[in-house]
């Protein structure tokens, strides 16, 4: 199954990747207009440490502990992606602490959100890969 890598010696810490990603997942056609005087929420993080950028985001995992930790059965594998129903979701955020990468967070709604892979997109490549201008961010199978 194809998951996103980072390349960190080529991420530039541009944010760019957080920026499509909001917009992706905004439903609006315009990104000025979708994004414009808000504060995004991306499902995917830049972090920086020690002068190093890089991308967090899911992994997939292959035995995902936050769908294990999760009480409603709001997190489940599809086709190998973890995936999020946000209607059955309380909002207790088990899986966000038991996430050992920090890439399940809440989001604007009280629920959570997390990287799906642009799934919603016909299974194509993810916008953050599409966006990153230096290809740092990678969507491959190893």
């Amino acid at each position: 199954m194809k998951r996103i890598y980072v390349n960190e010696k080529w991420c530039l810490g541009c944010h760019l990747c957080e920026y499509y990603c909001a917009f992706a997942h905004s439903g609006q056609d315009d990104m000025v207009k979708a994004l414009k005087d808000i504060q995004i929420n991306p499902r995917i993080r830049i972090e920086e440490m020690n002068g190093i950028s890089f991308a967090v985001s899911c992994r997939h995992c292959l035995e995902p502990l936050c769908v294990k930790s999760c009480i409603t059965g709001a997190l489940s594998i599809q086709d190998g992606v973890v995936t999020a129903d946000k209607t059955r979701c309380v909002g207790c955020y088990t899986c966000i602490m038991s996430c050992p990468y920090g890439a399940v967070m809440p989001s604007d709604d009280g629920v959570i959100q997390k990287c799906e892979l642009c799934m919603q997109n016909n299974g194509g490549q993810p916008v953050c890969v599409q966006g990153c201008p230096n290809e740092a961010i990678l969507f491959e199978e190893r």
